[in-house]
């Protein structure tokens, strides 16, 4: 293990796209749509995760020059575990994606529906702080709806694991597609990024926006009657 993750942290261990790490330095990249997960990713328990976790945490600390056995830190550690399994990365355990039911379109609403400003909190995988933003999701139903509060669990989901914002996108996107059996899907997140307002050029004015149109979204009408909604 030791041998393995210290084979891939070397500056020229391995390329991307034809450059290595230092040459990438700041500039964030996806290597695809699905996250980034070892095949032996559930070989350990939660519980295992978080005893680990606390041990090479504390390790950090101690690197670091804290007083590990000061009253205010002595349990950072564990928390520190308990809050990375439990809470912001839980979404990288399929365990907790969250159970969805649909129910017939009984009213028989054929035009979009919008639900905007649904607030989340994820990581940029790059630096591991925090991307704090909102999502807004549209859907014309095939026949089935959703429960409205669905949609902000699905987005919290893929929100809490280390994340890049297009993939993010995609992903709640793609679930939602195969959910609700249609094409006609759109999301759109706005979001800042910590790791460019808190560090490196400290810009904190700056937000990023990403899209995904699908099927009848895919066009200039339809995006524009979207954006009408988003901004009234």
């Amino acid at each position: 293990m030791k041998l393995e993750t210290e084979t891939l942290l070397k500056p020229n261990g391995y390329n991307l796209n034809g450059f290595s790490i230092d040459e990438i330095g700041d500039d964030h990249i996806s290597t695809g749509i699905e996250t980034p997960m070892k095949e032996n990713a559930f070989e350990l328990s939660n519980n295992e995760k978080k005893e680990r976790i606390t041990h090479l945490f504390a390790e950090i600390m101690d690197v670091m020059g804290l007083d590990l056995s000061d009253d205010s830190l002595k349990g950072t550690p564990k928390r520190v575990a308990k809050m990375y399994i439990d809470e912001i990365f839980s979404g990288l355990d399929p365990q907790n994606k969250p159970k969805i039911a649909l129910f017939d379109n009984k009213y028989k609403y054929q035009q979009m529906l919008v639900e905007k400003n649904i607030t989340f909190y994820s990581n940029c995988e790059h630096h591991f702080v925090p991307i704090i933003g909102k999502a807004h999701i549209a859907y014309i139903s095939s026949g089935k709806v959703i429960g409205l509060s669905k949609l902000n669990r699905v987005v919290q989901y893929f929100a809490k694991r280390p994340q890049v914002q297009e993939r993010l996108t995609n992903q709640i996107a793609i679930e939602l597609k195969q959910v609700l059996n249609t094409e006609d899907v759109a999301v759109i997140i706005d979001a800042k990024h910590l790791c460019v307002s808190s560090r490196g050029i400290k810009d904190d004015t700056s937000a990023t926006v990403t899209c995904y149109y699908g099927g009848v979204f895919n066009t200039p009408n339809k995006i524009a009657e979207l954006q009408n909604y988003l901004n009234t």
